[in-house]
């Protein structure tokens, strides 16, 4: 594998290929390294790389003509990749792409970016080591040479080290142990110490879930679960946030068809939909609110049906989503109730397909995980004024650049729910 690295600082990666694993492979030649300076390629005495930007603005921009000639004068260019946060993410799934190339060169922008033009003169993929800011590409370039070298065979000095890793499999990797058997009084787990080969492998298996679903629990949504595997997460015992979030279906005040405000009939559809979204994802509650005394009626009798009448004995799933169903005359009634539930005033967020938004849905994440919250979602053609007004977050449209914004108000229900608390966010 040859890694063409184009950067005006050379010298930063002295240290890097010179120990470790990443050294051996060098002296080896299972890797090979080319430091290619873009300064050697400039026509003037100051070897200038850098121009000001067209357009003005704060500092400077790597230009092209040393950068192209230094491209062109590489005898194996292989895939050109430019290391940049508005690139592809870097997996362990690209970097096993590209270990499967014979050589990738690396550029390695300055100051505030290269030249876009570069993009139309080569077919440049650029690439993200993670969303933040670096004052180069080198030592992101540092990061991607090492996680696509340790896949090239012959790196590793035992190949199935690498097979077990953190996202070999998707997952992060189980953690590992080594002697002392018990220092400061812990203990190495039994089933390692057990001398079971399937024991062992079980175990590493349930941790590595447990590990993954903590942590990151984004990742299952591309990796593929055995049923055991999926037995075994639903039985974790695990501290959701989502019994600090509680939905509220609010009929009145809202904007009726006519663009008036008012108050709207509750629907049956509605209250068994909302409250199954509710159990699903672990809620703390569904407030169902309306001003309407007979509205209010007809609810408790729906309501009454399944957690009490003949629907419990016919349906006692339907029964254990709809004893989340609380009943309020009015918004103030039903954040009073929340807050109640958790001993401190209830945050409340509003939804609105008309937007404009003041809370991001990762704003609205960790504002669920800290403090209890309503998300209020509104019937007829949306929440009143009156209610966006004084709420402490409004969330985004589901769809805010789509030209069709009329999501059913249980249809929008799950999908907010699942945008704010689902497993994969």
């Amino acid at each position: 594998m040859l890694f063409n690295i184009l950067t005006i600082f050379p010298e930063f990666f002295d240290s890097f290929l010179s120990c470790g694993l990443m050294a051996k492979a060098v002296e080896a030649g299972v890797v090979e390294v080319a430091r290619v300076n873009p300064r050697d390629y400039a026509q003037d005495r100051h070897h200038t790389v850098d121009d000001r930007p067209y357009g003005g603005g704060p500092g400077m921009v790597m230009g092209l003509p040393t950068l192209v000639a230094a491209l062109r004068g590489l005898e194996r260019p292989g895939k050109l990749l430019m290391l940049s946060p508005a690139g592809r993410p870097l997996t362990q799934r690209l970097a096993g792409e590209l270990a499967g190339e014979g050589a990738l060169t690396l550029l390695c922008g300055r100051y505030e970016g290269i030249d876009a033009r570069i993009f139309d003169l080569f077919d440049i993929v650029p690439v993200s080591v993670g969303d933040f800011v670096l004052s180069g590409g080198e030592s992101a370039a540092c990061c991607l040479m090492e996680a696509v070298a340790r896949l090239v065979p012959g790196f590793m000095g035992k190949d199935a080290s690498a097979e077990e890793e953190s996202f070999a499999s998707g997952l992060l990797e189980y953690p590992h142990y080594t002697r002392p058997e018990v220092f400061e009084g812990l203990a190495v787990p039994a089933e390692l110490l057990s001398g079971h080969h399937a024991a062992i492998a079980a175990w590493r298996r349930r941790r590595s879930l447990e590990t993954t679903l903590a942590r990151r629990p984004d990742l299952f949504d591309a990796t593929p679960l055995s049923n055991d595997d999926s037995t075994h997460l639903r039985g974790v015992a695990r501290v959701r946030p989502g019994r600090n979030m509680h939905i509220g279906l609010v009929h009145g005040p809202v904007v009726l068809k006519d663009g008036k405000v008012g108050t709207v009939s509750l629907t049956n559809l509605d209250v068994h939909d909302i409250a199954r979204v509710s159990r699903t994802y672990g809620l703390g509650g569904f407030e169902v609110v309306t001003p309407l005394r007979d509205q209010l009626a007809l609810a408790a009798r729906i309501v009454d049906h399944w957690r009490e009448g003949p629907g419990l004995a016919a349906n006692p799933d339907r029964a254990e989503a709809l004893s989340l169903v609380r009943l309020h005359e009015g918004l103030d009634a039903a954040l009073a109730a929340v807050s109640a539930d958790h001993g401190r005033p209830a945050a409340l967020l509003a939804t609105s397909a008309r937007g404009p938004a003041t809370m991001s849905f990762a704003a609205a994440r960790e504002l669920i995980a800290s403090r209890p919250v309503l998300v209020a979602l509104g019937t007829g053609h949306g929440l009143a004024d009156a209610v966006l007004d004084r709420a402490d977050g409004i969330l985004p449209p589901l769809r805010p650049f789509s030209d069709y914004n009329h999501l059913s108000v249980r249809a929008a229900a799950g999908i907010l729910t699942d945008r704010l608390l689902g497993d994969a966010l």
